[in-house]
This record gives structure tokens, C-alpha cells and sequence, in this order.
């Protein structure tokens, strides 16, 4: 696909959500622009190398590195083989939490130190407040073997699986989450999100808006008073 530029949703907008996820695909020699005028992308690199051009400079992109591109910056992705992203597009409507920190362009993954989450689940935090992204949150998460209780967050969130295997559990039926799927999760939505896999940790790549923390997770009644009741 040289010179190339392909682009599919994923989860596409939804009415009173400001996220949106979609692939893009680009051949060697290509170039495109991720800007948008109101709303705020992050970009993560799944596959190949290249480039991310701004006024502040060119900065790399190779796999498992994010990138911030601010609402109205003009920039340019040049890929130096084929290249393929997700894109994150955070809309204007999105509460704003307070900058923490001074903001960054790419963040990798290997210098993302791990934190805790529910149980013994982690995450590694790409970009948040902390870094310059006021309107979302960007992280990797990691599941064991298992599945957590049924809970809930009060972020609206995007999810993306890089492998599997996975399972989707919501009030209406199970999904199975394979190499690539992406669901959304809607603020209070109850569910579980079960690693399938009996020897290794399930990745995911998660966003969510307003910016926080991922391990902010609230049990549904049934299971706090269970577990209210256990100690």
C-alpha cells in the first residue's frame, strides 16, 4: 500500500460521548495529518515507524509509543515503512481535568512505570493530566487469568484488544474479544472484563474521558455487600 492512506472505525462517535477510535493504515512515502481544529488526538503506534511532525519539532514513532496531538496544532505523520495507528479523537465537550505536568508529545510504553489497579490487575499511564492531555486519559492495562467482579466506572471509556483471548461480560450477554476487537463502555455501564487465557496476562489499551485515574472502579451493590459482609 505505498503512498497509501486507509481509515476504519472502530467505535465510531456516539451522541454524548466525546470519543471516537479508528485505524489507519499508511504506506511507505505517505503523508497525513492528524489534526483536527476542535478536538484533541492521540495517536498509538501499532505497527511500523515513522514520524510525527509539529512547530515543536519531529518526534518518533515506532511500536507501543502514543502521541498527543492538541486541538488546532497543525502535524503531519510521515511514516518511514508502512505504518499502523490507532487514532483517538477527544472532542471539545469533554470536562477538562486541571494540568498537572508539563506537556509531552510521545510517551512509551517502556517508560511508563506500572500501577495498581482492582485486584491483582496493573496499568502503565501513556498520557492523563499528568503529561499535558487534560481531556482524556490514555493507558495500558493488564489482566490475569480470570475475571474480576462485576463493576463500574464513572468515565466514559474506549477499550482496544491487541490479542486476546478476552471475554466482554455486560447485563445483556458475553462477548468474545479476539486479536483487534474494541468496545465501548458507557459511564455506570456494569461489566466485567475476563482475561480467557490460563497462563499469561491480557493486554488492553484503554481511553477515557474526564482524565483521571484507571483505577477508579466502583462494585455494583450486590457485590459490596458481599464482600462488606466477608470482612
Amino acid at each position: 500500500m505505498d503512498g497509501s492512506v486507509g481509515t476504519a472505525d472502530l467505535v465510531p462517535k456516539l451522541e454524548g460521548s466525546s470519543l471516537a477510535l479508528e485505524r489507519v493504515e499508511l504506506g511507505d512515502g505517505a503523508v497525513w495529518s492528524p489534526s483536527q481544529p476542535d478536538d484533541d488526538t492521540l495517536l498509538w503506534v501499532v505497527e511500523g515507524a515513522g514520524a510525527l511532525v509539529l512547530d515543536q519539532g519531529s518526534f518518533a514513532l515506532e511500536p507501543s509509543t502514543a502521541a498527543l496531538v492538541l486541538a488546532g496544532e497543525q502535524a503531519t505523520v510521515e511514516p518511514s515503512s508502512s505504518l499502523q495507528l490507532l487514532r483517538v479523537t477527544v472532542g471539545p465537550d469533554a470536562d477538562r481535568h486541571a494540568p498537572l505536568g508539563r506537556r509531552e508529545t510521545t510517551a512509551r510504553l517502556e517508560d511508563a512505570g506500572p500501577e495498581a489497579a482492582t485486584g491483582a490487575r496493573s496499568f502503565q499511564l501513556l498520557f492523563g493530566p499528568h503529561n499535558g492531555s487534560t481531556r482524556t486519559t490514555l493507558f495500558a492495562g493488564y489482566i490475569p487469568p480470570g475475571k474480576a467482579p462485576w463493576h463500574y466506572h464513572l468515565y466514559d471509556e474506549i477499550v482496544w484488544v491487541p490479542e486476546g483471548p478476552g471475554r466482554l461480560h455486560l447485563d445483556d450477554g458475553v462477548q468474545d474479544l479476539g486479536a483487534g476487537a474494541a468496545f465501548r463502555l458507557r459511564p455506570r455501564q456494569m461489566h466485567i472484563v475476563e482475561n480467557a487465557s490460563t497462563d499469561r496476562e491480557l493486554a488492553i489499551l484503554g481511553v477515557f474521558t474526564p482524565a483521571g485515574s484507571p483505577s477508579a472502579a466502583y462494585l455494583s451493590p450486590e457485590v459490596a455487600a458481599a464482600y462488606a459482609f466477608a470482612g
